[in-house]
């Protein structure tokens, strides 16, 4: 479905997301493959053109939450591997082997589970082990207590018939985190991890694949690239961590100035009346709110950018709508394009703002946004995800 509304939408910049590749690819080394977290619709930035933007670069791995998300790929003719990073019910085993995803193994007993799936299908699945290092969340805990049992746990796993393990990995708590307490903790998750590895090796199991340098190790712990690191976030050109290293936001959101209106001092605005105008005072109205992903929490708090300035957002952010004070903007008026998040106004300093990280307001912008795809300055796709 494609769009007609001039009112809100996201511009994705393919070059910026070209220079963030070779930035991390450089930064981590060749000998490591590239595995390209897409989920959750690329962090809101559009799953099937990022993927083949990285087909294109070399990127060698993808990385999804789970089957639709893997299946939207092949769909779409997005040939590389995909790693199904999130909780799959076994009754996707036919799915799995049809679309030739690769799934993540948490347990023993969801292992025998798509084991036995595997071999009634008369496939051959491929899979990577999840090691449970401290993030206390999926996979097989490798701290002191159950090392043991895990070590005997995964040497059956590797054995199973209808599975090739090819791959085996950790995901970090705190790796994007400063202070010491941090670095000991990840550095405790990396040996634990290495540890697993080489008592495992000692058993004659091994794996083709080695990961576990997610974004934040990407940035402070390059050491850990083994054979294959995935960023996540950074990639996109999000977080702090990401403008320390000079990577530049593929997201940019505009919208329009709708209405612009003249009020009297004491005027309140919006639901709830939180915000009463001092003067006499110039409001716009912009045709996006927290249905659009502008989250509610920013109300009084976040601004946008204008060529004239930028604008402070005033009175509670309404579902399709909300209001920015141009007072002080007198050049500014109905049928301008302002900028929400994006090179001028950084998503990072809102999420700052909002209490919360960066790519939760990434992907929090809805699906009746329509994302337009720019490459060396042109357009070349836009999407709308709401059914035609």
């Amino acid at each position: 479905m494609e769009s007609t509304l001039n009112r809100t939408w996201a511009e994705i910049n393919l070059d910026a997301l070209a220079h963030n590749y070779q930035v991390l690819r450089d930064r981590m080394g060749r000998q490591a493959r590239f595995l390209g977290v897409i989920k959750a619709d690329a962090y809101g930035h559009g799953a099937v053109q990022t993927a083949r933007t990285l087909a294109e670069l070399g990127c060698e791995y993808l990385a999804v939450s789970n089957i639709d998300e893997a299946r939207e790929l092949r769909l779409a003719g997005v040939e590389l591997p995909i790693l199904q990073l999130g909780l799959t019910p076994t009754d996707q085993t036919d799915e799995i082997l049809k679309n030739q995803v690769t799934q993540t193994i948490w347990s023993e007993e969801a292992a025998r589970a798509f084991s036995q799936a595997a071999v009634r299908a008369g496939g051959r699945m491929k899979v990577h082990v999840k090691l449970d290092t401290g993030m206390s969340r999926l996979g097989f805990s490798c701290d002191e207590a159950h090392f043991t049992a895990s070590l005997g746990a995964i040497r059956r796993v590797c054995a199973l018939p209808g599975l090739d393990a090819e791959g085996v990995f950790t995901h970090f708590a705190v790796s994007d985190e400063p202070g010491q307490d941090s670095r000991d903790y990840t550095l405790l998750q990396h040996d634990r991890f290495e540890t697993m590895l080489r008592r495992l090796e000692e058993h004659g199991v091994s794996f083709r694949l080695r990961h576990c340098a997610n974004s934040g190790a990407a940035v402070q712990y390059t050491q850990f690239a083994h054979d294959m690191f995935r960023p996540g976030i950074i990639m996109y050109g999000i977080s702090h961590l990401a403008e320390g290293l000079g990577l530049r936001p593929m997201m940019t959101v505009k919208s329009v100035i709708g209405a612009v209106r003249d009020f009297c001092p004491g005027t309140a605005v919006s639901y709830g009346r939180t915000f009463h105008v001092d003067r006499a005072s110039r409001l716009g109205v912009l045709p996006i709110g927290y249905a659009d992903g502008l989250h509610r929490v920013l109300s009084n708090q976040w601004r946008v950018w204008t060529p004239q300035g930028t604008a402070p957002i005033v009175g509670r952010i309404c579902m399709d709508m909300c209001m920015i004070d141009l007072t002080d903007l007198p050049g500014a008026g109905d049928g301008d394009v302002v900028e929400v998040y994006g090179p001028h106004n950084s998503v990072n300093d809102a999420a700052d703002l909002a209490g919360t990280i960066s790519y939760e307001l990434t992907c929090a912008i809805s699906k009746r946004v329509p994302r337009i795809y720019f490459r060396g300055g042109r357009e070349i796709a836009r999407e709308l995800l709401l059914r035609g």
